[in-house]
């Protein structure tokens, strides 16, 4: 379910900086790299309406009170054709999950992370892709939903190989239906999935291949790696922490005592002490506004408390600048803000985005 901003350099100004140390040293030459437009900064990941296929890329600096939006149409003259939802680095490249609401038309869309100039669109081999992180050296899993059956139940999930030499899918690897969030320990993948399924899928990734398959729960999904390299993950209203070394859980934990909310949106503060997840419900009795708070769980007791009384649809912790970023929805037709705590739950500020911001790059 990660992003940074800096202030723009112009072209001219560069053009000038040159041709200063040119003319003071004419017998050097400089091999330094200036800074980039997207070198830092916090990426917010609007995904836009689905119908509308309207999602976006927002980036916020550090600092700043305004985002600077829509990079991909700035940087590249087009729009993204379809919700966006996930937005992670590898080795230079910015990789998008583009999701089209018709089938067949979904996209890896490939850029240089730098200057977010477009570098290649891989299309027609995906369908529904979910969550995409770094693996090895020029290489991604993407998790993927595939399309649906004709009665809208899940197919078989997989997770996309992506090679980033040769900017093509080499494999797709079976998992559960439902294929959602994907963390890596060493040499593992550990696949959880969102259709309710009790199991988690763990993959070689030197042999992208299955290597085991173990009973945790419903729906294990929203991983989290701890100090100890243990995962914490939501499996229906629980959460729960997985110990890998010994597949077993090294402790459960009830996110709260209303069973109509569910925890979501799970990050770890930077000393990985505090645990923060959205705890949220549809609340049918009022048109099914989406209502709940922010609860956090101190690692160390096991107890969980309300941090911010007050609704938001995602959250993220930026190690960077210690700031909670938590992101609002008014509507899938209006423009979308993001909220930003300190620790202490004290508010900062907050940035207006687009529509549906939904999840945090920190860079």
């Amino acid at each position: 379910m990660t992003n940074k901003f800096l202030s723009k350099i112009t072209i001219r100004n560069l053009s000038l900086i040159s041709l200063i140390t040119i003319a003071l040293s004419s017998c050097e030459k400089t091999t330094s790299t200036p800074a980039q437009l997207y070198d830092k900064g916090v990426f917010i990941i609007n995904a836009g309406n689905f119908f509308d296929n309207n999602g976006t890329l927002s980036l916020v600096s550090r600092d700043s009170k305004t985002a600077d939006i829509d990079i991909f149409l700035k940087e590249n003259n087009r729009s993204i054709a379809g919700g966006i939802t996930d937005y992670s680095e590898v080795d230079e490249k910015g990789i998008i999950l583009v999701d089209n609401s018709t089938d067949g038309k979904d996209v890896i869309e490939i850029v240089n992370a730098r200057t977010f100039k477009s570098i290649v669109s891989i299309k027609g081999e995906i369908d529904n892709p979910r969550k995409v992180i770094k693996v090895g050296t020029n290489k991604a899993y993407i998790t993927c939903w595939d399309t649906f059956n004709a009665d809208y139940t899940y197919k078989q999930g997989f997770v996309a190989v992506l090679d980033l030499v040769s900017n093509k899918i080499t494999k797709k690897i079976p998992v559960e239906s439902g294929a959602e969030d994907i963390i890596v320990i060493g040499n593992l993948a550990y696949v959880g999935n969102v259709n309710a399924r009790p199991t988690i899928k763990i993959i070689d990734i030197q042999k992208d291949e299955v290597k085991e398959s173990i009973e945790i729960g419903t729906g294990p999904n929203n991983f989290v790696l701890d100090a100890a390299n243990k995962i914490w993950m939501t499996t229906g209203n629980t959460i729960i922490l997985f110990n890998p070394t010994t597949k077993t859980f090294d402790l459960k934990l009830k996110a709260g005592i209303n069973e109509k909310k569910t925890p979501n949106s799970l990050c770890i503060s930077k000393n990985k002490k505090t645990l923060f997840y959205t705890y949220n419900f549809y609340d049918a009795a009022d048109g099914y506004k989406l209502k709940g708070e922010i609860s956090a769980i101190d690692i160390s007791t096991g107890t969980s408390k309300t941090f911010i009384n007050r609704t938001f649809s995602s959250i993220g912790f930026d190690s960077e600048s210690e700031m909670i970023y938590m992101s609002l929805i008014p509507s899938y037709k209006q423009s979308g803000y993001i909220f930003r705590y300190q620790t202490s739950g004290t508010l900062i500020d907050s940035v207006k985005a687009e529509i549906a911001p939904s999840r945090f790059y920190f860079k």
